[in-house]
């Protein structure tokens, strides 16, 4: 694995695509928690199997192949790196031929509105983050990166679907990108993770 000279890097395109051509098929990463350790949290917020979930980032993680192992089967996953949706379309060929693999930047959706039930965001949003060093005065671009994202999402979520987002970042430094204006007529839910290091969930409904 390819370690960034610096964390500005994990949230730029050319890194990840380095990254991921120096990496096999094979090889995995899974940012904060595995599915096995949100499995109860995932079935309790998508009781639905078959659900049309948006995998958000999906990055070389087994968490999208480990949901659809679980039941789940109308699983899109998107990234902006050629490299790995290239590389993991061609790993799950055959034991997972019917998930979908798009190239697709996150902050720039093109899926029609009112498209998904689930979008899932492990990580990938931090990543866009990382190019500030003051969390409490991010830049403008960061901002705009992470509002973007953010209303991408709610416009291909329909009526009353879920954006679930599983982050290190604790609320008061999240709660700015996931409510205003731009989420409009949802509902901030917020579970903690984990005990010795947190992690967080944000669950943003629609229609509340």
């Amino acid at each position: 694995m390819t370690l960034p000279q610096n964390n500005r890097e994990y949230g730029t395109r050319e890194y990840w695509n380095s990254r991921y051509s120096d990496e096999t098929p094979d090889d995995t990463f899974d940012w904060f928690k595995s599915y096995a350790d949100l499995a109860d949290d995932i079935r309790t917020l998508i009781p639905d199997k078959s659900a049309r979930i948006l995998m958000l980032g999906c990055g070389n993680s087994r968490f999208s192949e480990d949901m659809w192992d679980d039941g789940y089967k109308n699983i899109v996953n998107v990234d902006y790196s050629a490299v790995v949706i290239e590389k993991m379309r061609e790993r799950n060929s055959e034991t997972r031929p019917e998930m979908q693999w798009l190239e697709m930047d996150v902050r720039s959706l093109t899926f029609p509105d009112s498209s998904f039930d689930v979008a899932i965001d492990k990580g990938t949003m931090d990543a866009m983050m990382t190019s500030s060093t003051d969390v409490w005065n991010p830049p403008e671009q960061v901002v705009k990166d992470c509002v973007a994202e953010v209303s991408g999402v709610l416009r291909v979520l329909r009526t009353t679907g879920s954006f679930i987002y599983i982050t290190f970042g604790q609320p008061h430094f999240r709660k700015r990108f996931l409510m205003g204006e731009h989420a409009s007529n949802t509902k901030l839910e917020i579970k903690t993770l984990g005990e010795a290091f947190h992690y967080f969930m944000y669950v943003l409904r629609k229609g509340s």
